[in-house]
């Protein structure tokens, strides 16, 4: 037997020399289970009001679209600065935390910010699919730093607002559709998009939005 000398880290370094491994560092965390799959076709709220967070978005403009975007993100920003542990909480195993739903609408507003761009660049493209659930789980949302996804959605909104800003009435005509079949124009491609960070504010807060879009 080893001498009982030193601090525990040297005893344990002592022991896993014998099997040649490396000590681990720190403890693996295990993935959450993927949350609720949506495969709902939410461009019908193009045409009507969301029964669930009550947004109305076929009458906006660019300005009002734009306006809403930076105002969702400094929402969403002030939801990721609370405690840490609610905000790392999921309410359900199969219900997303305010930090994944964070981390997921940073994304979103990336990704249509690139849709957007090949919308102007290319004559109707077809877009690429996304999966949320699956890169929530690739980027591991659930162990993001909160104060770093807030930084970064607010810098993505902005973004996406200033290129809906500086569109011409020519470019909100130009096309674009999804794989499934869906076809937007630039105009209703900016009205379905402010739906998605709206409708996940609503799930993070439970309050209705109704007057946000009103």
């Amino acid at each position: 037997m080893f001498e009982q000398q030193g601090t525990l880290v040297d005893q344990q370094l002592v022991v896993l020399a014998w099997f040649d491994v490396e000590p681990r560092s720190e403890p693996v965390t295990a993935a959450p289970p993927p949350a609720q799959p949506d495969d709902k076709d939410w461009t019908w709220v193009l045409e009507r009001e969301c029964p669930d967070c009550e947004v109305q978005v076929g009458h906006l403009t660019m300005p009002e679209i734009a306006a809403l975007n930076r105002r969702c993100a400094d929402s969403f920003a002030e939801v990721l600065r609370r405690d840490e542990t609610w905000v790392k909480a999921r309410p359900q195993p199969d219900v997303w935390s305010p930090l994944e739903y964070g981390c997921h609408v940073r994304d979103v507003f990336r990704l249509f910010a690139e849709r957007l761009e090949l919308m102007l660049d290319q004559d109707d493209p077809e877009f690429a699919n996304w999966n949320p659930n699956d890169t929530a789980e690739a980027e591991r949302y659930d162990l993001q730093d909160p104060a770093q996804v807030a930084t970064e959605l607010l810098s993505a909104a902005g973004h996406l607002a200033d290129c809906f800003e500086s569109l011409d009435a020519d470019q909100l005509r130009r096309s674009g559709r999804r794989s499934d079949g869906a076809s937007f124009t630039v105009e209703t491609f900016a009205r379905y998009e402010i739906h998605d960070p709206l409708h996940h504010l609503w799930d993070v807060i439970g309050a209705p939005m109704s007057d946000w879009t009103s």
